[in-house]
């Protein structure tokens, strides 16, 4: 559903703790569903180096997103480009956070509503008007939906929007008319 609404990447979820992780076949069969253009991002969340090893070399990702305290060496350690989150729900001085997070190499910083060592998906939004501008591809994500991503999107103008419990009609489950809907909001953002 999520590519023929035309999205530019998909998610696969390897933190075992998370009620949307996936294994490695599932993550074979749902990308065998993805056409060329669509980028695979593989989302893990402090997990080792082995773990993360043995399941890029069985799925075809382009991307990983790192979701736990991984150092910058330990994220450029895979040979494919990355994201790194920054846990926002706690940050009482966005700045600072995002100095402390620098990751110069991550191809993005992806804030997220969460609380430091909180995996991410909780629904939780963070105050989108501390978000400074940068000079670096920022995603925003936690508790966006079809509702405020376009406000989000006008205030902050990232990258790129990530969302996951707001398209989920039960923690886990993808709704397919949540998941149009949140989409349609994206476009009218992005055509004002």
């Amino acid at each position: 559903m999520a590519v023929s609404l035309g999205v530019d990447a998909v998610g696969l979820v390897f933190a075992s703790d998370s009620p949307r992780a996936v294994d490695v076949q599932q993550a074979c069969t749902l990308i065998s569903h993805c056409g060329p253009f669509v980028s695979v991002v593989g989302l893990f969340m402090d997990q080792d180096a082995s773990t993360i090893k043995n399941i890029i070399k069985r799925v075809p990702l382009n991307m990983l997103q790192f979701h736990g305290c991984e150092t910058e060496s330990f994220c450029t350690g895979f040979g494919l480009p990355y994201l790194k989150s920054v846990a926002m729900g706690t940050s009482k001085d966005v700045n600072a956070c995002l100095n402390d997070h620098a990751y110069k190499t991550a191809s993005a910083l992806l804030l997220d509503g969460n609380e430091c060592g909180q995996p991410g998906g909780s629904g939780k939004i963070f105050d989108w008007s501390k978000v400074p501008a940068l000079s670096r591809p920022v995603i925003v994500a936690g508790g966006l939906d079809a509702d405020n991503v376009i406000s989000c999107i006008q205030q902050v103008n990232p990258y790129a929007v990530d969302v996951s419990s707001g398209i989920e009609s039960a923690k886990g489950e993808k709704d397919m008319i949540k998941m149009r809907d949140f989409v349609q909001s994206v476009r009218i953002a992005n055509e004002r």
